[in-house]
């Protein structure tokens, strides 16, 4: 029953030592290099970035959007999502793995361009929040966190759909079932964003296209199976 739901890895990484990283086997690993860089060039733009220089962004539909606490399930989730695509590729598929953390870096790597291009924005956080609550209270921390700045094109909802996009093409994720259950984080998690104030519609919005030519890159100049 367990090797049903837990299939055999592709690669035995219990053999993995450091210093066999560039064994063919073992050097598709090099992509984990990704994350200190992703979280490295947050602080660089946050800190060398001058205030004076952010464009608040902001849409009309964006002061129609209430803001609801509950919507910060989907968005924690959005990083399950992320780390699980990469540990499922990592032990499953790991030709969908390389594809998945090239997806993800040439997305984000655009997004980075366009935050040192067009600094961005938002002030759309409420003032004080419109109830006290577990939800509340943690949406207070996560905006303590995470500064309003860099928002356009919202990286979250970009994530989001590196991850639906990527489980098209990556085995053992294609049935129906599947998909659909993607399908619909996917747009909860996107919808997390402004209902959090963590975003405009615009942020969602301009991600879309990024992340379509990102996955053309990757994906539509050739068969993948």
């Amino acid at each position: 029953m367990l090797k049903k739901v837990f299939p055999k890895p592709e690669v035995d990484y219990r053999q993995f030592r450091l210093n066999k990283i560039n064994e063919p086997q073992y050097k598709h690993l090099w992509f984990f290099i990704f994350w200190p860089i992703f979280g490295l060039r947050y602080l660089i733009l946050e800190r060398f970035v001058p205030v004076s220089y952010y464009h608040p962004i902001h849409a009309a539909i964006d002061d129609m959007i209430p803001f609801q606490e509950w919507f910060l399930i989907p968005y924690v989730l959005w990083y399950v999502g992320l780390v699980g695509m990469q540990l499922y590729t990592l032990l499953y598929d790991v030709r969908s793995f390389k594809n998945y953390m090239k997806f993800l870096s040439i997305s984000m790597t655009i997004s980075t361009v366009i935050f040192i291009v067009y600094p961005s924005c938002q002030n759309l956080r409420p003032e004080q929040l419109p109830r006290d609550n577990l939800l509340t209270r943690i949406v207070q921390l996560l905006y303590a966190i995470d500064t309003n700045t860099n928002v356009f094109p919202s990286e979250h909802a970009i994530g989001a759909l590196v991850v639906l996009l990527s489980s098209l093409h990556t085995k053992g994720l294609r049935s129906p079932l599947k998909t659909t259950v993607i399908t619909v984080l996917t747009i909860l998690i996107c919808m997390s964003t402004v209902f959090l104030k963590q975003h405009s519609i615009l942020d969602v919005i301009a991600a879309i296209p990024i992340t379509l030519f990102a996955y053309w890159i990757c994906y539509g100049r050739k068969k993948h199976a």
